[in-house]
C-alpha cells in the first residue's frame, strides 16, 4: 500500500480527541463553553456516546484510530484535531491558530505526536506569527494541489509560510473567504467544501468564490449542492472514509439523498454534542495521518 495526500484515498491512519481528554469534566465545560462560542454546554455523558460512535465508524471502515491525551495547555477546541496540524509529503506541519483561545494546541499537539507512536506524525516545519492557517482551511484536491481558505482563521502570511514549506512541486490556492457571519463565527474551506471522490464534492456554493467554483468544475469534479437549510446542520462538512463512502452528521437529508443518488455509502453519527454546538463537523474532529494511494 502507498501511501498519498488526499481527502478521499482508505483511511488507514487517523488522530482524534476524546471528549473526556478535551472537555475534561462537568465544571471545566462550565467555565469554557461561552468564551469559546459553543451554543451550550455539551454534555459530557452524551458526547462520550456521540464520539464512540464516530470511532467505530472509522475503526469499522478500516482505519487505525490514535488517541491524543488530556493535556491541561488547552481547551474544550482541542477536541477539533483537524485544526492544529497539516499533513505534508514529508510529516507534519503545525499550524498557527487564528482562534486565540486555540494558540496553544500546536505546541500540545506535538507533545502528544512524539508519544503516540503514529504514522508520518514527525515534525518538519510550523506556521510562525503573524502568519495564522487552520488545518480546517486545507483541502488536497489532489496530491499536487492544494486548497487554502483565505479567511479569518487563515491569513496570506500563513499561506505564503505553507507555500514555502511545502514546495515549488505543489500548487497553493489561495481562496479567498467570505466575510459571511464575522470573524467570531467557524468558516473554514472545510465549512464550503468536502472531496468524496477524486472527480465528486460536496460544496455549499453560495460562499464559495466564483473563479474556484469554476476551478472544481474545469477539473472534472460534480458537485453535490448542499441546501440552504442544511448548511447550519453542517450538511457541507462531509469526511470520507474511502472513495464513494463517507460519515456525516445526523440531519442533512437531503444531502444524504444526493450523495446515496452519486453511488455514495453513507454512515451517520449523531452529533449534537460534539460538532453542532462547537460548530465543528467529521472532518474538525478528524486529522488523517494516511491513506491509500487508489490501485495502479
Amino acid at each position: 500500500m502507498t501511501a498519498t495526500l488526499s481527502e478521499t484515498g482508505a483511511l488507514r491512519h487517523v488522530v482524534v480527541k476524546r471528549p473526556d481528554e478535551a472537555f475534561g469534566s462537568a465544571d471545566a465545560i462550565a467555565a469554557q463553553w461561552r468564551a469559546l462560542g459553543y451554543t451550550g454546554p455539551p454534555d459530557l455523558g452524551a458526547a462520550r456516546d456521540e464520539h464512540a460512535r464516530l470511532v467505530s465508524l472509522l475503526e469499522a471502515g478500516g482505519a487505525t484510530v490514535h488517541a491524543l491525551p488530556a493535556d491541561d495547555d488547552v481547551g474544550m477546541d482541542s477536541i477539533y484535531v483537524r485544526d492544529t496540524s497539516v499533513v505534508s509529503p514529508d510529516g507534519i506541519i503545525l499550524c498557527s491558530m487564528g482562534k486565540e483561545p486555540r494558540r496553544t494546541e500546536p505546541s500540545a499537539q506535538a507533545r502528544a505526536f512524539a508519544s503516540l507512536g503514529a504514522p508520518r506524525t514527525a515534525i518538519v516545519g510550523k506556521i510562525a506569527a503573524p502568519g495564522r492557517l487552520e488545518g480546517g482551511d486545507l483541502v488536497w484536491l489532489n496530491a499536487a494541489a492544494v486548497a487554502v481558505g483565505s479567511g479569518y482563521r487563515t491569513n496570506d502570511a500563513g499561506i505564503a509560510q505553507l507555500r514555502a514549506l511545502l514546495g515549488a512541486t505543489i500548487e497553493v490556492i489561495a481562496v479567498p473567504l467570505p466575510h459571511w457571519r464575522g470573524p467570531s463565527d467557524v468558516l473554514h474551506l472545510m465549512s464550503l467544501l468536502s472531496p468524496v471522490d477524486t472527480d465528486l464534492a460536496v460544496v455549499f456554493s453560495p460562499l464559495l468564490p466564483v473563479s474556484f467554483r469554476h476551478r472544481l468544475l474545469d477539473g472534472g469534479i460534480t458537485l453535490i449542492e448542499v441546501p440552504d437549510p442544511e448548511y447550519d446542520s453542517m450538511g457541507a462538512n462531509v469526511l470520507a472514509t474511502a472513495p464513494r463512502r463517507v460519515i456525516m452528521l445526523e440531519g442533512n437529508p437531503r444531502t444524504r439523498a444526493a450523495l446515496e443518488a452519486a453511488g455514495a455509502e453513507v454512515q451517520i453519527y449523531e452529533g449534537s454534542e460534539i460538532s453542532l454546538k462547537g460548530s465543528g463537523g467529521p472532518t474538525c474532529l478528524t486529522r488523517p495521518l494516511v491513506r491509500a494511494a487508489p490501485p495502479g
